[in-house]
């Protein structure tokens, strides 16, 4: 006769999900509100005096601290959400602690210093503030400034042009230089590398080259000089940085024309506008020419090996084959060229400050000198509402590129 021992199932302890789920709110709710009042504007309060700083942040901006107060409980409430629900399964529990914890740095810095700023930079759009003295409300006369400002609007003029040129011009570029270094030629890995040089250096370190280049003394005057005496004609020297003169105008004076300066919207990119355009373009097309490398060593040989089949030659490959097939890349390139083309600013500050005759303005040059006043008075809120005005440009840019660029992208 044997004995047998009966075991009792145990049931693993699950956890407290409405504790978990309490506590994750209050985590964010507290994040976030702390993350609001040190955005918010002070007459000089120590952070080290909680009391007074308060006080003085709620007499200061009132609604800035209330909207984000409410940002808190509706980011606390979805991430109380998502705790409830992971908390009580013990391996979902466990993920979920060990994700957040490695997330937990950067969440917090995010929260403070990007979802904070953010909401602070929105608040002050409607307000007239020099960052001395107290906001006033203003409403919607920031915005209204912007539209009516000459300066401003000159700066999307030139903006688009230099998106429209650039974009499309580096798009192109870097796609036929992919297609060439994908090919089976001698040192072709030294040629990738050697390419792709000018992406990795500092654009403050390829704008000072470049501003020596342009020198009406430069490189590239006596470059010209000395091929035009090859056919016995006299260069006269440019002067690249300094040169309004527009692209539109200067067509319409070869053929004995003029563009009058009202109607500066007509006269195209200025020789300057489109010199730092040449820069831009020789930086950034070999980034997304590796972009476009990769893209290429995904493409099944198969469809290559098909089209030689039917008797396809390399062009018909090109157009039938390898474009359609970097669709998808095509899309990312074209929007993060169109994103980077209308926030331009470090080659402008460097090379020309908006000069000559506000020809190389840009949106984010104009924000910049607005808010740290450096051609004025300080103006935070007006340099707000610019900035938010540019990131709802940059948005529609962005969707309508996705619906039709990426069309059909799916079913490669």
């Amino acid at each position: 006769m044997t004995a047998t021992t009966s075991q009792t199932y145990v049931k693993p302890r699950e956890g407290h999900p409405l504790l978990a789920a309490i506590v994750a709110f209050v985590i964010v709710f507290f994040v976030m509100t702390w993350a609001t009042i040190l955005s918010a504007p002070t007459k000089g309060a120590p952070i080290t005096d909680f009391s007074r700083y308060m006080r003085e942040a709620m007499a200061t901006a009132p609604a800035f601290i209330y909207s984000g107060m409410g940002l808190g409980v509706l980011l606390g409430a979805a991430f109380a959400t998502m705790t409830y629900r992971v908390w009580g399964v013990r391996h979902k529990r466990q993920d979920f602690i060990a994700a957040y914890i490695f997330l937990a740095p950067y969440l917090f810095v995010t929260l403070i210093f990007t979802i904070g700023v953010l909401i602070f930079a929105f608040y002050i759009a409607f307000h007239r503030y020099d960052i001395f003295t107290d906001p006033v409300f203003v409403g919607l006369k920031n915005f209204e400034k912007a539209f009516k400002s000459k300066d401003f609007l000159r700066s999307l003029v030139n903006v688009f042009w230099y998106s429209l040129l650039v974009t499309v011009i580096q798009t192109t570029f870097a796609l036929l230089l992919a297609v060439f270094l994908n090919q089976k030629i001698r040192g072709r890995n030294f040629f990738r590398t050697v390419f792709y040089t000018p992406s990795v250096t500092s654009s403050v370190v390829i704008s000072l080259i470049f501003w020596w280049l342009y020198l009406k003394t430069g490189y590239l005057n006596w470059f010209f000089d000395q091929v035009w005496s090859w056919f016995g004609a006299e260069w006269k020297a440019v002067n690249w940085l300094n040169d309004p003169r527009g692209l539109f105008q200067l067509i319409a004076r070869a053929f004995g024309g003029d563009i009058p300066s009202k109607y500066w919207y007509l006269r195209g990119p200025s020789v300057t506008w489109m010199a730092i355009m040449f820069q831009n373009i020789f930086t950034t097309i070999p980034t997304f020419m590796i972009m476009f490398l990769a893209g290429l060593q995904d493409i099944p040989q198969s469809l290559y090996e098909a089209a030689d089949i039917d008797g396809a030659n390399d062009w018909h490959k090109l157009r039938h084959v390898t474009i359609p097939m970097l669709r998808p890349i095509i899309l990312l390139v074209v929007v993060l060229g169109t994103i980077g083309t209308l926030q331009i600013f470090d080659q402008v500050k460097i090379l020309t400050s908006g000069g000559p005759l506000g020809t190389t303005l840009t949106p984010v040059y104009i924000v910049y000198t607005e808010a740290l006043g450096t051609q004025g008075p300080i103006q935070m809120g007006y340099a707000s509402a610019l900035a938010f005005i540019l990131f709802v440009i940059i948005f529609v840019f962005t969707f309508l590129q996705r619906r039709y660029i990426e069309r059909e992208t799916e079913m490669y």
